[in-house]
């Protein structure tokens, strides 16, 4: 049966399909598969659909279930999962660029992905250049016979900055480079990449598909040809997701679409109440026309997320005084979970990041980050006025 609905196609995509008819996909807690014969492991190891071993895919049952509830809702045809997202972006860099290649990226981009892409990838000769994704002159001007791969974030994180996903992936496509888009801060609820022109989406498992801050785990969609472009070099990079984290998945998934109408809500109120504080100097949330996208984000969003970041008057120092006086809120870093957290990206996720570099592309001293919770809004919003009466 084809469900149409997103929130049916969260309930019941990869559904059903345990032999024993297990209403609820059981955990498949092995590493190994066995073979009806010697005929049969040859002809699983000469490319015939199946189980072979948990580091393989199509893994087991239990993470099909999940790649096909994930494509499902990406509108994607194929994807791979992984043990956290940068062993996802680890494994799409490596199968798609060469020595001598170059990838252009955001410059406004989670520290972890920074870090890989700025230290690890040209030890291996890939030339790396970030750049201004929210402006498409930029991005022309910065292309390349060698470009490769164009690589971006929208949102982006910490500072909540919309791309135009489609201008930027027909860009990519003229230029015979592939497009790459981190839709982590959107979700597929709000953001289908995909269907912009993206070749691959990636996903942190870790963030809004989990959604309860009880697993690690990436995921890669895209197209059958191009991810089966990606599948030798995801096993011999072994970055398998475990059979535990793919049941996780599949289980937050049933409630995504439910979960992120609550976080987009609550995340509007907040930035509102915040927008009209003597204490901040300034609010980036999609959802408020202040923001300089807000057309953009109109455009190829359903929603604004959970996500908002703001600035306030003062600096570190404030900062700090803002965060140790939260009683509600928790302070800690990731994102996507059912309870409000705030974070200090200068210091924090983005401390990788040179500070000059940080200053530039707008990820200010000054920065906080909340990813807001499905908590009664009245809530948040009284504990973060509580505290901002103390900075």
């Amino acid at each position: 049966m084809i469900f149409k609905g997103f929130g049916t196609k969260c309930v019941h995509a990869g559904e059903g399909n345990d032999p024993h008819r297990a209403h609820t996909m059981p955990i498949y807690r092995t590493s190994t598969f066995t073979f009806e014969n010697a005929e049969h492991a040859v002809r699983s190891f000469s490319g015939s659909p199946g189980y072979i071993y948990i580091r393989s895919p199509p893994y087991t049952p239990t993470h099909s279930a999940f790649i096909e509830k994930i494509c499902s809702l990406e509108s994607g045809q194929a994807g791979l999962t992984f043990s956290s997202g940068l062993a996802a972006e680890t494994a799409l860099a490596l199968s798609q660029l060469r020595k001598g290649d170059h990838l252009l990226c955001g410059n406004v981009i989670y520290g972890g992905t920074y870090a890989l892409f700025s230290s690890i990838l040209p030890k291996f000769g890939v030339e790396v250049s970030f750049i201004d994704m929210t402006n498409s002159k930029v991005l022309r001007s910065e292309l390349r016979n060698n470009t490769k791969m164009v690589f971006l974030e929208s949102p982006m994180n910490p500072t909540m900055a919309i791309c135009d996903i489609q201008e930027i992936c027909t860009i990519a496509k003229e230029a015979g480079a592939v497009s790459a888009v981190d839709n982590t801060f959107a979700s597929p609820y709000f953001q289908r990449p995909l269907e912009l022109g993206a070749d691959f989406v990636v996903e942190s498992c870790t963030k809004y598909i989990g959604g309860h801050s009880d697993l690690l785990g990436g995921v890669v969609v895209g197209s059958n040809s191009l991810i089966k472009s990606m599948r030798r070099t995801t096993i011999e990079t072994g970055g398998a997701m475990g059979p535990d984290e793919a049941w996780l998945c599949l289980r937050g998934l049933k409630t995504l679409h439910l979960r992120m109408e609550r976080h987009a809500f609550n995340a509007q109120k907040l930035a509102e109440f915040l927008e009209g504080h003597s204490e901040v100097k300034r609010v980036i949330y999609p959802g408020l026309e202040s923001h300089p996208q807000h057309d953009s984000a109109k455009r190829q969003m359903a929603g604004y997320s959970g996500m908002l970041a703001f600035e306030l008057k003062g600096g570190i120092e404030e900062c700090m005084k803002l965060m140790n006086a939260v009683q509600l809120c928790t302070l800690a870093v990731s994102l996507g979970s059912t309870d409000t957290l705030i974070e200090h990206p200068a210091t924090m996720t983005h401390a990788v990041m040179p500070s000059e570099f940080r200053q530039k592309v707008g990820i200010s001293d000054s920065l906080l980050r909340i990813s807001v919770g499905i908590e009664d809004v009245e809530d948040i919003i009284s504990d973060l006025d509580q505290a901002l009466e103390k900075v």
